[in-house]
Parts: structure tokens; sequence; C-alpha cells
């Protein structure tokens, strides 16, 4: 299911990895999209920005962030879990 969180997120991702958002997959990790830690922070901040919301994101060692951005689906979950909280 795609809905605006979906769709925005996935928006923000293509445009940092370059890719069209159709190749942008739920199950894509930023490995499988070229992303570089440098990338992983530009798309944080996109998203604190595009959804009003502070993202809990170490980026020095972002597998120990209670932000998951293991894969993009896990991304969209966090961040609806953010949104929700905060609404």
């Amino acid at each position: 299911m795609t809905d605006d969180i979906a769709s925005k997120i996935i928006a923000i991702i293509a445009e940092q990895a370059m890719l069209d958002p159709a190749e942008v997959k739920l199950d894509s990790t930023p490995d499988d999209l070229g992303l570089d830690s440098l990338g992983l922070v530009e798309i944080v901040f996109a998203i604190e920005e595009v959804f009003d919301i502070s993202v809990p994101f170490n980026a020095n060692d972002p597998t120990k962030s209670e932000f998951d951005i293991s894969t993009v689906g896990a991304t969209i979950e966090a961040v609806r879990r953010l949104v929700a909280d905060q609404g």
C-alpha cells in the first residue's frame, strides 16, 4: 500500500539516490540504492523538513539508531510512527 507518507519518502529517497521512484522498492536497502552515509543524512534532513518531525538518527552508527533505515519499508514505518506520535 502506498499512501501519502510512503510516496513522499520514496520520492525523497529516489531523489537522493538519483533514481526513478519506480526503482525504489520497499525491501531496498541503502546499499541496494547506492546510498552512502552522507546520502542517508541528507534523507533524514529531508524527512524532518517535509514531515516537520525530529528523527532520532545516529549518523555515526545508523545500526544503533532508534530510527530504522535498514530498508525503504522500515523507514516508511518509522516515519509513520513519528508522525502518529506527534499528531
